[in-house]
């Protein structure tokens, strides 16, 4: 019973209403879901936060005002209707409804608002096409009001706090940084928020609260945590928007392992109690290199077990030319033994080449082999009977399956050119739907750590962070990095240098059916280290000191050994829901152009306003 809805308007929300509360009188309100008139009677389904009640209108019952009212009641007009809850009669019940036992005969009804003709419906039925995503955003209030989306909503209030109860019980403690702070190069463009009191400056709104929380840890706080709202100025898609929510934590005198254990258990409360769901913990862990030989990702979906296979010592035999190209080059042949593969069509193996090319290869090559054993496609040819026996033994192809290879260079291998596994990976996902391989009763969770501290720029031939800059470098790599930079910025051959030693950091990922769901690392609390970091990126000591000089200070006065980890929220509560669309879980997003439809954002400020804070807005290419 949801006594605590109980308001001068109504007794009870009508969606709480069941079976043991007939013969109960009742007062509720909300908004007119449908309406039936069957000439002598009319029904009402009545919607509130809480679900649908049908209310009926008889008049054996209902004064003839009242019946007359309702008669004209539009959708979503606002009404309040006192009755009685009645027991619906034996063959009316609506079991899909949570009501679906009872329904409140009506003795009054009061109409609070009207409802004007709606641009759209909230009303569909389960098979009924909704309208396009932009009309929906811009009467997202009326959108909201839907059953389905109202339930996203539900779930990430639940979510949210499953999450504080649990990090409460571990002894952190919820703080709230700033959102106007210092621009941080974060990989992503910061907004800027001009100050009016202080021409020509600008604040910036956050990133993450990376270094805050940082700060927090070196303050003496041990255990943080928050429910962060970040905004990064970037392209937008499906699962991405310009402002994010993340659950936020940091902690000190910790390792790896502490957090693991921290940030599974918070994952297993909320799978407990917003889906029923047990997770099984601790979560798998691989490394990112093992991860990337294996799946071509650094965010494999674990639910399926196709892996990658290296056949370059069989396959460079073969009498097949573009095989025969990779001798005595740094490119490799490697795929995927697909199991009853061979059953695919052959339009279907074409759209493979479509497939590999979004990966980022020139396209993909495959062989099948039939019930009697034999071997099609487009390379079969090339492989004499020794070969061929080669080639099963190495990749374990058998009767009923199917193998596509990519040739490229990979991760981590020498030469010029794009590395391809991306290819194998969009492979690997797309043929794992395509034969229905994904066990989706799964929830595949691991941990994929050591990830590299630097990233090569070809473009300007420079060494980039792979993770984040304040990641700390693992075993050996600290070494390195100080000798490597004690002259300065790395250049040229020596910065090559630096990156081909594929120094490892102490950085890791949480990955859920494939999709990166938070990111952290060990931090680095050593002043002279994170100089060095910063100096191998070229940030010199000046540059460091004008952009991160706080947080160098605040090291030089005792900083302890601290990690953390920022899961993406939204992202969180798109799994939970079902929903492929981050905007379903927002309550009132952005469109993938950055616009907010209703509200009508951004918008030009007039020339007064500019004026206050400084700003001259000039025409594009002026």
């Amino acid at each position: 019973m949801t006594d605590f809805l109980a308001t001068a308007y109504r007794t009870r929300a009508a969606g709480s209403l069941r079976a043991a509360d007939a013969g109960s009188p009742a007062s509720v309100a909300g908004w007119v879901h449908r309406r039936r008139d069957l000439g002598g009677i009319v029904f009402l389904d009545l919607r509130d936060r809480e679900g649908i009640v049908q209310v009926s209108f008889d008049p054996s019952w209902t004064p003839a005002e009242a019946l007359a009212e309702a008669r004209r009641l539009g959708p979503e007009d606002v009404v309040r209707v006192d009755g009685m809850v009645f027991p619906r009669i034996h063959g009316q019940l609506n079991e899909t409804l949570e009501t679906g036992e009872i329904e409140i005969r009506a003795t009054g009804l009061e109409v609070l608002t009207r409802a004007e003709p709606l641009p759209i419906q909230v009303d569909y039925a389960a098979d009924e096409e909704l309208p396009g995503e932009d009309l929906r955003l811009r009467y997202r209030y009326l959108d909201l009001r839907r059953p389905g989306l109202l339930r996203n909503f539900v779930i990430r209030h639940q979510a949210a706090q499953a999450a504080r109860a649990f990090l409460s019980a571990q002894g952190f403690l919820e703080v709230e940084t700033p959102l106007l702070t210092k621009p941080t190069p974060e990989g992503a463009r910061d907004f800027l928020v001009p100050s009016r009191v202080h021409p020509g400056e600008f604040y910036a709104l956050p990133q993450s609260p990376q270094i805050y929380k940082q700060l927090l840890m070196v303050s003496g706080f041990d255990r943080y945590f928050q429910i962060a709202k970040c905004l990064r100025d970037e392209d937008l898609r499906a699962d991405r928007q310009p402002e994010f929510t993340q659950i936020d934590a940091e902690m000190a005198f910790v390792d790896e392992d502490d957090v693991f254990r921290t940030a599974e258990g918070l994952m297993a409360a909320i799978f407990r109690d917003v889906a029923g769901v047990e997770l099984e913990t601790p979560f798998p862990q691989i490394t990112y290199a093992e991860s990337m030989a294996r799946y071509g990702t650094d965010k494999p979906d674990l639910r399926y077990d196709l892996e990658i296979v290296d056949v370059t010592e069989v396959l460079q035999q073969a009498d097949f030319r573009i095989f025969q190209g990779v001798r005595g080059t740094a490119q490799r042949i490697r795929g995927l033994r697909i199991p009853g593969g061979a059953r695919l069509s052959r339009r279907e193996l074409d759209e493979l080449q479509d497939v590999a090319r979004r990966g980022g290869a020139a396209g993909a090559l495959w062989v099948k082999r039939g019930d009697d054993g034999a071997l099609a496609g487009q390379f079969a040819k090339g492989l004499d009977e020794g070969l061929a026996n080669a080639f099963y033994e190495a990749t374990g192809v058998a009767a009923g399956d199917l193998f596509v290879a990519v040739v490229g260079r990979f991760r981590g291998g020498e030469g010029e050119g794009a590395e391809v596994d991306g290819a194998l990976d969009e492979l690997r996902r797309h043929l794992a739907r395509k034969l229905d391989l994904v066990d989706t009763s799964k929830h595949a969770w691991l941990w994929v750590t050591e990830f590299p501290v630097f990233d090569w720029d070809a473009d300007h031939e420079r060494l980039i962070y792979a993770h984040n800059p304040f990641s700390m470098p693992g075993d050996g790599a600290v070494e390195a990095i100080l000798e490597a930079t004690k002259d300065g910025t790395p250049t040229g051959e020596a910065a090559r240098k630096l990156y081909g030693m594929g120094l490892r950091s102490r950085a890791y990922d949480a990955v859920y059916n494939g999709a990166e769901m938070a990111s952290g690392s060990v931090r680095i609390h050593v002043p002279a280290w994170q100089q060095a970091v910063f100096t191998a990126l070229g940030i010199g000591p000046e540059e460091a000191q004008a952009k991160f000089g706080f947080l160098l200070e605040a090291y030089r006065f005792g900083a302890p050994p601290h990690a953390g980890f920022a899961f993406g929220f939204d992202r969180l509560v798109m799994m939970l829901t079902g929903t492929n669309n981050l905007r379903d879980v927002v309550a009132f997003p952005k469109t993938t152009s950055a616009r907010a439809l209703f509200e009508e954002a951004p918008t030009a400020i007039p020339d007064a306003q500019l004026r206050d804070v400084h700003v001259q807005v000039r025409a594009p290419g002026a």
